[in-house]
């Protein structure tokens, strides 16, 4: 098994979007799948353990991950693709169903400088356990492990038992990034600083937090730093927190994220975030659109 410079760990899921008089339209994501995607697009070798069915779905996002370079390892299951069918009325409301299952077993998984743990999969039993262990293991092996909860209150399961689960995954990490949506929702009533701050110290070097329109910014033990969205023109957010952290892994690779690199790494991850929000999807920059909108 080839070492990748990247093991992302997490779920996979199809978007099918339904609306009246048109066929389904399937669309290839999951947090943790998007973050893979945008590593290998900027030039990372990249694996990521997951789940996938031997369907049309789980095609399709193989074929999507594979015009990447991203390479796929399943465990010895074959349940169905994950879903989240998005019900469209004549009017464009919509209403979700989650097909969702995670049930991720021990592997053998390759060696690798980082391991990226992300959203569901870190919380949905009983593959979370797997998936925290599996971090533990590879973090004693001398990874560098980040994380990104990239809540979903509707798959999140008991609260103060997800809560514990986030947390340990955050104390198990070098780089955590989260949405002051998620802090919010984690943690009501608290601002979304003092939640950083509480993750801050549970153990990781850097805490970053994007805020939509406002910007983003990181906690370190040097301080905090802070970065405006960079413009662009909205077509929609799809994907836009799963490429702030790809970029933002990608900028720290073979750095301490300390005073000296932190500043443009955010940089770089709200390039990244401009770029996928100026077209439809979940559609990350490779390494030549990303340098031109730092140049830009």
């Amino acid at each position: 098994m080839t070492e990748p410079e990247f093991l992302v760990i997490g779920e996979c899921v199809a978007d099918v979007v339904r609306s009246p008089g048109r066929p389904d339209r399937a669309h290839p994501g999951g947090s943790p799948a998007n973050v893979a995607y945008g590593l290998a697009r900027l030039g990372h070798r990249t694996t990521l353990l997951t789940q996938l069915g031997q369907d049309p779905l789980g095609d399709l996002i193989r074929a999507h991950l594979g015009s990447a370079g991203v390479s796929v390892l399943t465990d010895d299951q074959q349940p169905p693709t994950p879903t989240a069918i998005v019900s469209l009325d004549e009017r464009g409301s919509a209403a979700y169903e989650f097909a969702i299952g995670w049930s991720l077993r021990t592997t053998a998984v390759p060696s690798a400088r980082y391991v990226h743990l992300g959203s569901i999969a870190s919380v949905l039993e009983p593959g979370a356990g797997t998936a925290r262990r599996l971090l533990r293991s590879l973090r004693g092996s001398g990874a560098t492990v980040s994380y990104d909860p990239n809540i979903r209150p509707a798959l999140f399961g008991e609260r103060a038992r997800g809560i514990a689960a986030v947390e340990e995954c955050v104390a198990l990490s070098h780089v955590v990034k989260a949405s002051d949506e998620d802090l919010e929702w984690l943690y009501p009533g608290v601002p979304v600083r003092e939640s950083a701050r509480r993750w801050l110290a549970l153990g990781p070097r850097a805490v970053f937090v994007t805020c939509g329109g406002r910007g983003a910014f990181a906690l370190t033990p040097d301080g905090e730093f802070r970065t405006a969205a960079a413009p662009a023109e909205v077509v929609d957010t799809v994907g836009a927190g799963d490429s702030f952290m790809s970029a933002l892994l990608s900028a720290l690779v073979g750095r301490e994220p300390d005073a000296r690199a932190v500043p443009a790494a955010l940089r770089a991850a709200a390039a990244a975030a401009a770029v996928t929000v100026s077209r439809a999807g979940a559609s990350p920059p490779t390494a030549a659109e990303l340098a031109a909108a730092l140049r830009s």
